[in-house]
C-alpha cells in the first residue's frame, strides 16, 4: 500500500481470536481509495479521543504528496455549518437578530425577497433563486459572494413564499457570508479566523481567497475522466465562500468537533439553535437545522450531519451526540458520497460497544 498514514488506540488493536480488528475492517472499507489515487483521511472520536485517524492515497496526484492527517481538503458544503456558527455568534453579540429581514442588509434585492429573514437563510427556507442556474454568460470568472448578490439582484421572484416550504440554498449561505462581514465590518474569511479558527486552535483552516490566503497541506481535487484520473480542482462557483469555500483536515476538524459539546464557542441556547429540528427536508428521514441535516438512527440515536460535494471533492462529518461519538471522511475525488461510508464506520464501533 502507498501513503498509508494512522494513529490509533487501544481500542483499535487486534481482537486476536475475535477477528479483524476495527481499524483492519475500516482500512477494508477505505481499500479503494488506498494507493496511487485521490485519497481521503478518516477520523473516529469518541469521548474527546481518537479512535480511528488514519489517511489513504494521495493528496495530489501530480506531486504524489500522500494524503495525511493534516493534509487539508476543500470541505464544500461541510462549509454551512461555519457559516451558521458566525451568524449565531453575532446573535449572541447582540449584533443582529435572526428575524431580522435580509433587506436590512441588501435594500437593492427584488421585493419578492421582501419577507426572506436570516433564519429562513439558515434553514433553507428562504426560496432564493438557485443563483447556478442563473449565472448570466457575461459573467465567465470564478464567481464570489459578493457576484451571488448581483445576480440575485437581477431575480424578482422565489421558489415559493418564504418560510413555507424547503429548498436547500446555496444562494441563502452566500448572503449570510456577506451578512457577517456587513454586520462585524471585516471579511468573512478575517472573521471565521479570529472568531472560530484562533481560538479553537484550527490553524491551518481557512476560508481560501486566490492570491490572499494559502492552504497549507493542500489536496487537489480529482475526478475519474475516460477510465484515468484528472485534477478537477476548481468550478466557475469554487471561490464562493459561504457556501462551501472552506479548507480543513481532520486535526482540525477534532477541535471543532469538540467545541460543539461546550460553551467556548456558542452558549448552550446557540448551540440548541444549531441543532434542533427546523424543517423537514425533500428526504422524509432527514431534517434540517442550522447549517446541520439531522437523523435519528436505531443504533447511536440522533445523528447531526453535513455533508460536501464539490468538483473534485467529497467530504461528510456525522456527529451521534449521545454517544459522543464523530466520524469525519474528507476526500480529493468526485466519486463516491461517503455518508454511507461513514455512517459504517461509526457502526463497526457502535457495534463493538
Amino acid at each position: 500500500m502507498i501513503a498509508l498514514y494512522a494513529l490509533t488506540t487501544a481500542a483499535c488493536t487486534n481482537d486476536g481470536d475475535k477477528g479483524p480488528s476495527m481499524q483492519d475492517q475500516v482500512d477494508q472499507i477505505m481499500h479503494d481509495y488506498d494507493g496511487d489515487v485521490p485519497g481521503a483521511s478518516v477520523l473516529l472520536i469518541h469521548n474527546g479521543n481518537p479512535v480511528i485517524k488514519r489517511s489513504y492515497g494521495l493528496a495530489d496526484l501530480a506531486t504524489r504528496a500522500p494524503a495525511k492527517p493534516e493534509t487539508n481538503y476543500r470541505l464544500a458544503s461541510v462549509t454551512k455549518q461555519f457559516t451558521a456558527a458566525s451568524i449565531l455568534l453575532l446573535a449572541q453579540d447582540g449584533q443582529l437578530q435572526l428575524d431580522d429581514p435580509i433587506s436590512k442588509w441588501f435594500p437593492d434585492l427584488p421585493a419578492a425577497t421582501d419577507a426572506i429573514t436570516v433564519r429562513h437563510l439558515l434553514s433553507h427556507l428562504s426560496g432564493l433563486i438557485d443563483y447556478e442556474e442563473v449565472i448570466p454568460p457575461q459573467m465567465t470568472g470564478q464567481l464570489h459572494d459578493a457576484d451571488v448578490l448581483k445576480i440575485l439582484e437581477t431575480q424578482d421572484k422565489t421558489y415559493f413564499a418564504p418560510g413555507s416550504s424547503y429548498r436547500y440554498s446555496n444562494s441563502g449561505y452566500a448572503l449570510l457570508a456577506l451578512i457577517v462581514e456587513r454586520v462585524s465590518g471585516k471579511t468573512f474569511a478575517t472573521f471565521l479566523r479570529e472568531r472560530i479558527f484562533q481560538p479553537l486552535r484550527m490553524m491551518n483552516t481557512v476560508a481560501h481567497e486566490e492570491g490572499v490566503s494559502v492552504v497549507a497541506h493542500r489536496a487537489f481535487g480529482h475526478s475519474l475522466e475516460n477510465g484515468a484520473w484528472a485534477r478537477t480542482d476548481q468550478s466557475q462557483t469554487s471561490a464562493v465562500l459561504g457556501d462551501g469555500g472552506i479548507y480543513s483536515s481532520i486535526d482540525d476538524l477534532a477541535n471543532w468537533d469538540a467545541a460543539l459539546y461546550d460553551d467556548r464557542l456558542l452558549t448552550d441556547s446557540s448551540r440548541e439553535l444549531a441543532f434542533t429540528p427546523v424543517t423537514k427536508t425533500d428526504d422524509p428521514t432527514i431534517e434540517y437545522a442550522m447549517g446541520w441535516r439531522i437523523t435519528r438512527e436505531e443504533t447511536g440515536g440522533t445523528t447531526l450531519w453535513h455533508s460536501g460535494e464539490t468538483k473534485g471533492f467529497r467530504n461528510v462529518i456525522v456527529r451521534y451526540p449521545d454517544e459522543h461519538l464523530t466520524v469525519i471522511v474528507l476526500t480529493n475525488r468526485d466519486d463516491p458520497e461517503p455518508y454511507q461510508t461513514a455512517r459504517a464506520i461509526a457502526g463497526l464501533y457502535l457495534k463493538k460497544k
